[in-house]
């Protein structure tokens, strides 16, 4: 994987070189990550590119090249600059597993250490959760709404090239289960799938000599698009070419109810009653909660999966919450926050993170403390270790991820899931110290 190391903003450099002129640099120092609020309607945040934040920690590392451009620039020192050249995280860093779900003040991501190799690391973090967890929760939604049939990422050709790339990968921690986009499949393991567009169609003289192309091509278990010229027709011709075990039909425009209601019967007519019925078309979890009563096996999403379905980012921060007076692993924590107005004020200290239950099992509450961790919660903490002085130990296959926000969502209050919008399915409490 390539350095990391200038996904940063200037200031984060600066900073480093005040704070080593200073002699605070070394100062024993807690970062969280957190959102404030969730975006608005929103009943529950999704936490996803967490096996990503890991790998841009372990390669954050500043080559010649990227020394000389800043030496060049003139963006920091000498001494700043030798102090770089050796950079390697060597702090701890804390978080909820990727998958998890979160509410407003879930300490989502805790990262320990100097203050100089923390501070490093806060734009690429915040870039990489922010995208990524806005990503999954749209994907959540959406695989909530399609209640147990199948989503198709395809949304490479909406966004920037490797964005899409992360974005399918957090589709399927939300619950998609297949992507268009090769890299995906390439670079995480997700399954790909994929037939022919318009243009395809296009191309031959006849709807019938595509079809039969196709099908010769890839097989009858393949899916024709119909929706060219005419979909009665197209149906018809679908499966006369392909016969009765045509593995799909796929729609991509009009009224996808009413149009997707008259595809299976006729479908069911011609014997093909197997054939499943794909839809597309700027569809959102609205519009696949809509067609919640058609009789529609598969959704393909793009645009608005890509986008977060209109919140394309979660608002997390990365703040200091608490630092010592020297690098000495035993000097005491002072807790530190921002005092403002304007909603931008935060909790001091370093926080773990704990979820309550009801009598029946269900969650009622995600509790923040500052203190010693209440027996009763002690078993219910959401933190895990992921970096151990400098060192990843919690990596897991992708599939973990996805099988956990399965696990997780279920555990939440029935009105998590509704689309109506509403507050934060669970309160956040804090318990000070």
């Amino acid at each position: 994987m390539p350095s990391t190391a200038l996904f940063t903003d200037q200031y984060e450099l600066t900073m480093l070189q005040a704070a080593l002129r200073g002699g605070t640099a070394d100062r024993r120092s807690v970062f969280e990550v957190f959102t404030r609020r969730l975006p608005e309607g929103r009943r529950y945040g999704v936490v996803a590119g967490t096996g990503r934040v890991l790998d841009a920690v372990e390669n954050f590392r500043f080559d010649d090249a990227m020394l000389a451009f800043l030496r060049e620039r003139g963006i920091v020192d000498e001494p700043t600059l030798a102090w770089l050249a050796e950079y390697r995280f060597g702090g701890d860093v804390w978080g909820y597993p990727e998958g998890e779900v979160y509410f407003p003040g879930s300490p989502i991501l805790r990262v320990e250490g100097s203050f100089a190799e923390c501070v490093l690391l806060e734009t690429v973090i915040l870039s990489i959760l922010n995208h990524d967890s806005a990503i999954a929760a749209a994907a959540s939604r959406m695989s909530a709404a399609a209640g147990g049939r199948a989503l198709i990422e395809m949304g490479a050709r909406r966004t920037h090239e490797l964005a899409a790339v992360a974005a399918s990968r957090a589709a399927y921690v939300g619950g998609f289960g297949s992507t268009s986009d090769l890299a995906a499949g390439f670079r995480y393991g997700i399954p790909t799938v994929g037939t022919s567009a318009h243009a395809f169609t296009l191309l031959h003289d006849t709807e019938r000599d595509a079809f039969r192309v196709q099908v010769e091509a890839l097989g009858r278990g393949t899916t024709l698009l119909v929706d060219t010229y005419d979909v009665g027709e197209a149906v018809r011709t679908a499966v006369e070419v392909a016969g009765p075990g045509l593995g799909a039909v796929r729609i991509d425009s009009g009224d996808l109810l009413l149009v997707a209601h008259r595809v299976r019967h006729q479908l069911d007519e011609l014997g093909a009653r197997d054939t499943r019925i794909v839809v597309t078309s700027d569809l959102d979890e609205y519009a696949i909660a809509s067609l919640a009563a058609a009789p529609v096996d598969a959704y393909g999403v793009g645009t608005q999966l890509v986008t977060g379905s209109g919140h394309p980012t979660c608002s997390m921060v990365y703040k200091l919450v608490a630092r010592a007076d020297s690098a000495d692993p035993a000097a005491p924590l002072r807790p530190v926050a921002k005092r403002s107005l304007g909603g931008k004020t935060s909790l001091g200290g370093r926080k773990w993170a704990a979820r309550r239950l009801d009598t029946e099992g269900v969650a009622e509450a995600e509790v923040v403390g500052t203190g010693p961790v209440p027996g009763e919660l002690a078993g219910r903490q959401l933190q895990r270790l992921l970096v151990k002085a400098g060192e990843v130990v919690a990596r897991e296959p992708l599939e973990a991820a996805r099988e956990r926000h399965i696990a997780a969502r279920a555990g939440l209050p029935l009105s998590a899931v509704q689309l109506s919008r509403g507050e934060p399915v669970l309160p956040t409490e804090y318990v000070e110290g």
